[in-house]
Parts: structure tokens; C-alpha cells; sequence
């Protein structure tokens, strides 16, 4: 099994949706099959730590009742 720590997002993304589509597609065998399974939740656990690194550094722009600028931070239900 290959180490995704050091790749990107988007090519964890790509191994993940493949991961996926051979489980879902290919007939591959039971150990084959927990080894696939056993890295998609791997890298499936990086690729949600990154996004709650990320949604931690967003800040929204707002304006207030002023009209004055400021900056909060994001709100999953804006």
C-alpha cells in the first residue's frame, strides 16, 4: 500500500474515487478487497482532517448594519 501522506488533496481525491470504483466495479478478491478498503479509510480520514484544517483558516466578509467590512469566521449554515 502506497503512503498518501505526502500527496496533495486532489491526488488523494483521484486514489480515493479509484479505490472506490474497483470495489464497486472489479471483482477482486477478499483480501485484495479489505487492503483497498483498509487504504480508502485511510486516506479518506486525511482527506477530512484537511478539510477541517481548512474550514478553520476561512473567514467570511460581511458588511454590517453600517455597511462597514468585517471578517468572521465561517458558519457551515450560511
Amino acid at each position: 500500500m502506497k503512503e498518501w501522506k505526502n500527496e496533495n488533496f486532489e491526488l488523494k481525491l483521484k486514489r480515493l474515487e479509484e479505490i472506490v470504483s474497483i470495489l464497486e466495479n472489479d471483482e477482486v478478491s477478499l483480501d485484495e478487497s479489505l487492503k483497498l478498503f483498509e487504504e480508502g479509510v485511510s486516506i479518506s480520514k486525511e482527506l477530512n482532517d484537511k478539510l477541517i484544517e481548512v474550514k478553520g483558516k476561512i473567514e467570511v466578509i460581511k458588511k454590517d448594519a453600517e455597511g462597514k467590512i468585517k471578517l468572521e469566521d465561517f458558519d457551515d449554515e450560511i
